[in-house]
């Protein structure tokens, strides 16, 4: 039996403001990347969404990001590796607080944004991510770009990986996501996400934006809950995984009701 995990990036809010969509997305997947502060969210939004999170039995994961609240953490910051490390440590260890509290575990990190792209290519950013995560529990799973140097490192070290694809955002032949400042970056129709989706995770490849079909391992897929179609995309994403007769199941975590 085929199984897949559907995650989604959340906590991404300030203040007494709650992403409106946080709760009922929680429906549909089958685990949540919580912002640690850096990019988004704040002590406030990080307990209340790993409170909600803990109540709807998915698994939760770190989200770490580089301090750039104003660009959302999609902006390229020119940083050391020893610099990854600590902020990376760094945001693990907050959410890990809150995680404590409500009763729950922490089951995977996952990096964001520019941060995220950053780690993909540079083997030293991933491998400072992933000596992060190892010396704060290397039981934790990296969830990563299919194919990425993050999942050379994290294989390299011992550390257990989740490949992440993505339904909606283009690739480019080296297998990495079209820059979101470039056209085409994002499927603009609800045909082109569902057959690029279960290309993905039936056929383990993908077509670049130059017409090639190149390969990748679809473990873990991205969900983005800040559009502003997002409830209608997540149960379109899950309903065409459960009618292909692929179970919905989170990395290392126990298979949702």
């Amino acid at each position: 039996m085929q199984t897949v995990d559907l995650n989604c990036d959340m906590g991404e809010a300030f203040g007494n403001y709650q992403m409106p969509n946080d709760g009922k997305l929680m429906d549909y997947i089958t685990s949540a990347n919580i912002a640690c502060g850096f990019h988004a969210g704040d002590y406030g939004v990080m307990q209340r969404t790993v409170e909600l999170a803990v109540s709807k039995g998915i698994a939760i994961g770190a989200h770490p990001g580089l301090p750039d609240l104003q660009g959302f953490g999609r902006r390229e910051i020119k940083i050391t590796p020893s610099e990854a490390y600590q902020m990376t440590l760094y945001q693990i260890g907050a959410l890990a607080g809150f995680i404590r509290a409500a009763g729950g575990r922490m089951n995977h990190v996952k990096p964001h944004g520019a941060l995220y792209n950053m780690a993909a290519k540079d083997i030293l950013l991933a491998g400072a991510i992933v000596q992060a995560i190892k010396d704060f529990d290397d039981s934790l799973i990296l969830y990563a770009l299919s194919g990425s140097e993050m999942i050379i490192a994290a294989q390299q070290a011992g550390i257990k990986t989740a490949a992440e694809v993505f339904a909606d955002r283009s690739y480019q032949d080296d297998g990495s996501l079209t820059p979101r400042n470039q056209p085409n970056a994002v499927l603009s129709t609800e045909f082109a996400v569902k057959e690029q989706l279960l290309m993905m995770v039936q056929q383990g490849r993908v077509r670049t934006v130059s017409e090639k079909n190149i390969p990748l391992v679809a473990e873990t897929i991205c969900l983005h809950g800040d559009g502003r179609h997002a409830l209608e995309f997540a149960k379109m994403v899950a309903d065409t995984l459960k009618n292909d007769g692929i179970v919905l199941k989170a990395a290392g975590h126990e298979e949702k009701a």
